[in-house]
């Protein structure tokens, strides 16, 4: 962007290291600011960045508290200033504020209602600050190009005078070599997750107190890492990019690279070295934790950028479950009714998706240990996993009248796409037997899963439409549907489900797409673009093609404006209506199904 007589390049970072949980379970993100003369002739630049106490809380009318400080200076430490003659670095500057009455474990308006907010940067010679209301900080910057070095003690509601915490730095005479200011913005809870585990309800730390002894610790590792956080983030990004690349073309490569920060966005790293788990927030949609049939959707980034994550997530929902903290027989749908409170549904009265959450669950628990070589992982759960199996012997072929993960298009009984990922949950029983030595099971599920999705073709296939194609529901062959839960079936190699349905389902496809994609099924023009994904990854390559295009063809006309969302109208592309603001959620996680397929 150009200010005046210079351009400046703002880059926005978050560090992605999916195989280092240290760097990963930082709570950090880099802003760094280039500047550079635009005429090629040198100009004095002042540059001012602030923050406000809004970051704090989702109450406007709370009030907020805040200090000023500086870390000590590393004896080694240079400058990332051009010139180091006059902007030695002492340390680093932070701002430091928060809710004064702190509310631990809750939010409002999506927003964190505990731990401190941190916006910081070197303390070079050059720098000033100030702390006060927006008009006073922005104002005094303008009138003279620095700031007071004061700071504004009424500690007051967030609404009043809008607390705002500024920094000026001086950077000289700028010329054509770009003259780079970092700035870190980041929010440190020390106490992450409250969960009912197998011993109670314990608070469990956030996993970077392992690393770091002080906030203020965690906080100058992470601002003088950035030389080595930005290499790694662009190995990472290029890595996706040339996957993505490969496996779809550059509109793919526009989808996982806008997704891959969202879906990790919406996790965090809680408990130890020894013991670490990765949560999950329902963001927007109503705050649940660990939402199983949200991971699912989501699950694919983890397989493919490191299995252990997808693990981690399951792990929490195992410990309860199997500590007999959940009455049902089923799956539950998720571990708390609002982040970060992982503390069960001890009375079984979670959101009933018991169908969805058994086959989200078995397809997860082998798709990890298939990429992780951890045979040991299903023994140690054998017990529940088979638990769940019976409910899908007996639930699965027939599905009762109930909600999917598509909660928003109602219940509905008999649903095709439903039956298929409870059938394709019981052959992934079968081979999670086979792998634990328990062939007996092994063959009787194997027999079940082929007398099941033989029946199911029967009963959820329009055979004689022109093309054929399956079903919204049993018999009612004027619907259709997009068949995600067909991924289950090629991300296992089960092998379960014969050819013709992927070829049925893979010609059917582009006589239904529409301007933005494939809508979910005949009841709504909503489409999913993390489900539609799901089932890209089982088509042809040309069908597959057609989803990609229609999907980055959204991202870049979408009507939204806010985080992406995964929810919209397949023609024009908006929301679908006043109260359905899917906003920045992880199912995005799903984009990246082709690249999760095994090798």
């Amino acid at each position: 962007m150009s200010a005046g007589a210079v351009d400046m390049n703002i880059t926005f970072l978050s560090p992605l290291t999916p195989t280092d949980l240290k760097r990963q379970s930082l709570p950090f993100s880099y802003v760094n600011v280039a500047v550079s003369s635009a005429d090629g002739k040198p100009h004095d630049v002042e540059l001012y960045t602030d923050i406000t106490a809004e970051w704090a809380s989702g109450d406007r009318l709370t009030v907020a508290e805040w200090e000023y400080g500086v870390t000590p200076a590393p004896s080694t430490r240079r400058s990332r200033h051009r010139r180091q003659s006059n902007s030695t670095s002492a340390g680093i500057a932070y701002h430091k504020f928060y809710r004064q009455t702190q509310l631990l474990f809750s939010e409002v308006a999506e927003q964190s209602e505990y731990g401190n907010w941190y916006w910081a940067t070197d303390n070079v010679d050059s720098l000033t600050h100030q702390s006060g209301s927006d008009v006073q900080v922005r104002s005094a910057f303008r009138n003279t190009g620095a700031l007071a070095n004061t700071n504004d003690n009424n500690f007051r509601a967030i609404n009043d005078s809008y607390p705002t915490f500024g920094f000026a730095v001086g950077l000289g005479k700028v010329g054509s070599a770009p003259v780079s200011t970092l700035f870190t913005l980041g929010h440190a809870q020390e106490q992450a997750i409250q969960f009912d585990g197998a011993n109670g309800n314990v608070s469990l730390p956030a996993l970077w107190t392992s690393y770091y002894a002080t906030e203020l610790d965690a906080l100058s590792f992470f601002h003088n890492d950035y030389a080595t956080a930005a290499g790694l983030a662009s190995t990472f990004d290029n890595k996706v990019a040339g996957d993505s690349a490969a496996a779809g073309g550059q509109n793919y490569v526009t989808m996982t690279s806008l997704a891959a920060r969202q879906a990790f966005g919406a996790t965090q790293l809680a408990g130890t070295p020894d013991a670490p788990y990765l949560f999950l927030k329902e963001i927007s949609s109503d705050g649940n934790i660990q939402t199983v049939d949200v991971i699912f959707p989501g699950h694919p980034i983890f397989l493919y950028t490191n299995p252990t994550l997808l693990k981690l997530l399951l792990d929490p929902l195992f410990i309860n479950q199997e500590s007999g903290q959940y009455p049902n027989q089923y799956s539950m749908h998720d571990l708390g009714s609002h982040y970060p409170n992982a503390t069960g549904h001890s009375a079984g009265n979670d959101e009933p998706q018991p169908l969805e959450e058994c086959g989200n669950m078995l397809i997860m628990t082998l798709a990890y240990a298939q990429r992780a070589s951890d045979t040991a992982y299903l023994s140690q759960h054998y017990k529940i996993l088979n638990q769940w199996t019976q409910y899908l012997i007996e639930e699965a072929l027939i599905p009762a009248n109930q909600i999917s993960t598509d909660d928003f298009a109602g219940a509905l009984a008999n649903q095709t796409n439903l039956a298929l990922k409870g059938i394709i949950g019981i052959e992934a029983m079968a081979v999670i037997a086979n792998l634990t030595g328990n062939t007996a099971d092994a063959t009787n599920y194997t027999t079940i899963a082929h007398d099941y999705v033989t029946k199911w073709q029967s009963l959820g296939i329009a055979q004689d439409a022109n093309p054929p194609h399956t079903t919204l529901a049993y018999g009612m062959n004027d619907t259709h549907n997009n068949l995600y839960n067909l991924y289950g079936d090629k991300e296992l190699n089960l092998g379960l489900v014969p050819q013709y349905v992927y070829d049925i389902q893979s010609a059917f496809y582009p006589t239904i797409i529409e301007e933005y994609g494939v809508p979910l099924d005949t009841r709504h023009d909503f489409a999913k673009p993390d489900e539609q994904m799901l089932a890209a990854a089982t088509c042809s390559a040309s069908t597959a093609g057609l989803y990609i295009g229609a999907i980055s063809k959204w991202i870049n006309e979408t009507p939204t404006n806010r985080a992406m969302t995964d929810l919209y109208n397949a023609m024009g592309g908006d929301y679908p209506n006043a109260d359905l603001h899917f906003t920045a959620r992880p199912t995005v996680g799903g984009y990246f199904s082709i690249l999760a397929l095994p090798s």
